[in-house]
């Protein structure tokens, strides 16, 4: 599947126009180039939107690589969910699916190549001893006591270290550029760890593997990529890339820019703060409903193209924008579902009504649209009897003179149905509130009665013919904006204990084929989508995607 994005304009594609226009280009090429340690989330979908979203719009090619050099915190199910949610978006990519690891032996060989050439060598100091002779912003480095190794010892413990004769941490294989550069990236950046463990693609064929800064650049040239579009923690890191294609006979030279990463308020998407959340059971998997995943979003009610919008209304610069707010992420899910959801009517706090005028064994059946401005989506029909559901929130006993739905004495019309008063209110030995007995109005479908005015509309269901209903009402995982801002507090400790309700209700008898991620507007409360895992064989559960209001567009045009 491929989908066509015409995104605004922005500085990296402008940029890159220019450069076909000078002919410094002739065919762009991208990729998009995840790790394999975790799902993707929302800032991904930025970068794929972006990497992609280029290829498409310059008649070019967008490359998926995976960048699988640390195999003791891949997995294979991280990559299978990864292409899957690629393919979800929209997008295509060119050829193979590519990895890192298919590089392994012509980046093995090129880093004895700098061996060689003097421009690497083995280091014997601890990680922490690297870290301390590595200096500071504001102090030069030291050169290790080993950087004068020849190169033919280097090549040998290199060799030997390939062969898995040391011990992980023993020895390092570091670049020998400047200890005293401005730049920390240069001062001998370690380019080979040794790592004892089973790879997902190469299995126990290496027992060394490459740092993600030699392993990018190289990938790219070999790959043919022009442009590598990365976000802006990697602008320090651009001297090294160059530096590694300017000292190895790779065959072509890519180009990196930077832009903004995306930070969306309410959330966290730090990869290791996401596998906390998974693995300490505070959400039920990376495709909980409440987690900022692709695949989350996904069973959660968000639509491809709504991802796809959101990314293009925040747009792409060079600047850090600052945070987003998630309202302007509701506000493109709703836009979407008030075009293409299904309609359909749910009561979540049943309260009986009985119609007293209505005979035992009543029942007439009204068809109502899909969707009331699609023709296409067909109709459905709500059956009447003579007991219903409706909604608790929509009766009041003392109601206040602007409370427009249903109060002793007072009128409302059922949606798509009759005017019905309020006749009788029976309640409980406790004293709540049991059953409402009301009458019908006969002569008032489709029109006015004679002589009243009735403002509210409420929804409802046949008590006879509803379908039992689990609905997950998700709210925002976390209570702070910026979850993760105080590095001194535990950003668990913003966690939201509301961020879950589920409710059993009753739904509309067209529910009750629901496929799985069938999204509906249940008409007056929100919208909502079958789970795609739970709503099978013959359960009804449907998670919340978002409520009605939009208080981010109105916000918007107040501003």
């Amino acid at each position: 599947m491929s989908t066509e994005t015409q995104s605004a304009p922005n500085f990296v594609l402008n940029q890159i126009r220019e450069e076909l226009e000078a002919g410094r280009a002739d065919k762009v090429v991208t990729r998009f180039p995840p790790e394999p340690n975790g799902f993707l989330h929302i800032g991904h979908a930025k970068s794929i939107c972006l990497n992609f979203g280029l290829a498409q719009q310059l008649g070019g090619d967008c490359h998926l690589r995976f960048d699988d050099t640390n195999p003791a915190k891949e997995e294979q199910a991280y990559i299978d969910a990864i292409k899957e949610d690629v393919e979800w978006l929209g997008f295509e990519w060119a050829g193979k699916v590519r990895f890192a690891s298919d590089y392994f032996d012509q980046l093995y060989a090129w880093a004895q190549h700098l061996v060689r050439e003097g421009k690497a060598y083995v280091d014997d100091l601890s990680p922490d001893e690297i870290r301390e002779y590595r200096g500071t912003l504001k102090e030069p480095g030291r050169p290790s006591p080993y950087r004068e190794r020849s190169p033919e010892e280097n090549l040998d413990l290199l060799e030997r270290m390939k062969k898995g004769e040391f011990g992980e941490s023993e020895k390092v294989l570091r670049a020998r550029i400047d200890m005293a550069a401005p730049n920390i990236n240069l001062r001998d950046p370690i380019l080979y760890r040794i790592r004892h463990a089973s790879h997902h693609q190469t299995g126990d064929k290496w027992k060394i593997y490459p740092s993600y800064d030699f392993t990018h650049g190289q990938s790219d040239a070999l790959e043919g990529v022009t442009h590598s579009i990365c976000t802006l923690e990697f602008e320090d890191h651009r001297p090294l890339y160059e530096w590694f294609l300017a000292n190895l006979p790779v065959p072509v030279t890519p180009r990196q820019i930077e832009f903004a990463r995306l930070n969306l308020d309410y959330t966290v998407t730090s990869k290791r703060k996401l596998k906390l959340l998974v693995d300490e059971g505070v959400v039920d998997g990376w495709d909980d409903p409440r987690m900022p995943t692709i695949s989350g979003m996904r069973r959660r009610g968000y639509t491809a193209a709504s991802i796809r919008k959101f990314c293009d209304m925040i747009g792409v610069s060079r600047a850090d924008g600052g945070m987003v707010e998630i309202g302007m992420l509701h506000h493109a899910i709703r836009s979407d579902l008030e075009d293409n959801a299904l309609r359909a009517m749910c009561v979540l706090n049943p309260l009986k009504v009985v119609l007293t005028n209505l005979p035992e064994g009543h029942e007439e059946v009204f068809e109502v649209p899909g969707h009331p401005a699609r023709d296409d989506m067909g109709t459905r029909q709500i059956p009447l009897t003579r007991e219903l559901w409706i909604d608790a929130d929509d009766f009041m006993e003392d109601a206040p003179k602007k409370f427009f739905r249903l109060a002793p004495e007072k009128e409302v019309r059922l949606r798509n149905g009759y005017v019905i008063r309020c006749d009788e209110v029976i309640k409980d030995e406790a004293g709540e509130i049991v059953e409402l007995r009301c009458s019908v109005d006969l002569d008032t479908l489709g029109k006015n009665p004679e002589g009243r005015k009735v403002k509210g509309v409420i929804h409802w269901v046949s008590a006879e013919h509803a379908v039992p209903v689990e609905v997950r009402q998700y709210e925002n995982l976390f209570l702070e904006a910026e979850p993760d801002r105080d590095k001194d507090v535990d950003f668990l400790e913003h966690l939201n204990p509301d961020s879950l309700s589920i409710v059993k209700g009753f739904g509309e008898p067209s529910l009750r084929n629901a496929a799985p991620e069938t999204r509906y507007q249940f008409e007056r409360i929100g919208y909502f989508v079958a789970d795609r895992h739970d709503c099978v064989d013959g359960a009804l559960v449907f998670n919340r995607t978002v409520s009605l209001k939009d208080g981010w567009a109105k916000a918007q045009k107040k501003g």
